[in-house]
């Protein structure tokens, strides 16, 4: 594929000690990372706009930034883009032997089951390798957005029936951390305050699970649902030749319960 051949050409000339970019000679995996994280959400923006045009653009940024990664670990001796390819690849066909061999799946479901079991026999090869016990918490990522590591987390104990029966269950659970968060607040401890907050948060992300929708992206629409709102709010104060920060409560209030109505 020339066009691939041409961006790991360019990659590695820009890496090069002899005629590279200075900027892009300093950099390593630590500090490109945070770069890497950004392109992929760049995707889903582009998704969730329709763009395609802008969708393809920010695929060839992620794309960079796997080429960036490999040509790194290419200069250590650790890997390079052949053998990221290849490996992705190898797995691909190893998950879909419905597809590339002889095993029957009927359904979606069927599928996932399978899927989730092959991930299970992966993580318990790795867990052996390296000396251990494998646990079914196993490759949930650290670095995840905490929300969706929290939903991913509840997930994974529930397949040992560590979990609610159903999303009743968990609004207890609100309920109880609710009246724990009170307590905390009363005490005036910000750790303990903080614990409590984040124990909120962690059964806020299992109702979602529960309920059947996806916890990052109800917050997400949550904050674009907000920004809107107030964005109203400031240009109906602008109209009346007011400010938001000059109004009182009742006023903010008031035009908060309009915007609310309008939209």
């Amino acid at each position: 594929m020339p066009a691939i051949n041409d961006l790991l050409a360019t990659m590695a000339k820009l890496r090069d000690p002899d005629g590279g970019c200075p900027w892009d000679l300093e950099q390593d995996f630590a500090s490109i990372k945070p770069y890497t994280i950004e392109e992929a959400y760049e995707v889903g923006d582009a998704i969730d706009r329709g763009d395609r045009d802008d969708l393809k653009g920010e695929l060839g940024d992620l794309l960079f930034q796997v080429v960036y990664h490999a040509q790194m670990a290419a200069e250590e001796g650790s890997f390079a883009f052949e053998d990221v390819a290849r490996a992705i690849n190898d797995k691909m066909l190893a998950r879909h032997p419905h597809v590339f061999g002889d095993a029957e799946v009927r359904t979606a479901a069927a599928q996932t089951d399978a899927w989730e079991k092959q991930k299970a026999g992966e993580r318990a090869a790795k867990a052996a390798k390296d000396g251990r016990a494998a646990s079914v918490l196993d490759d949930v990522p650290v670095a995840l957005p905490a929300l969706t590591r929290a939903e991913k987390l509840g997930k994974r104990a529930a397949r040992v029936s560590f979990d609610w029966p159903d999303a009743l269950g968990v609004t207890a659970k609100l309920r109880e951390e609710l009246d724990e968060i009170d307590e905390a607040l009363a005490g005036g401890r910000i750790e303990h305050v903080r614990e409590e907050v984040g124990d909120l948060l962690f059964a806020m992300a299992q109702l979602a699970r529960k309920a059947g929708v996806d916890a990052e992206e109800s917050l997400r629409q949550a904050n674009l649902k907000f920004a809107a709102r107030f964005q109203a709010m400031e240009a109906a104060a602008a109209v009346d030749g007011s400010s938001l920060a000059g109004e009182d409560m009742d006023r903010l209030e008031r035009r908060w319960k309009a915007v609310k109505k309008a939209r």
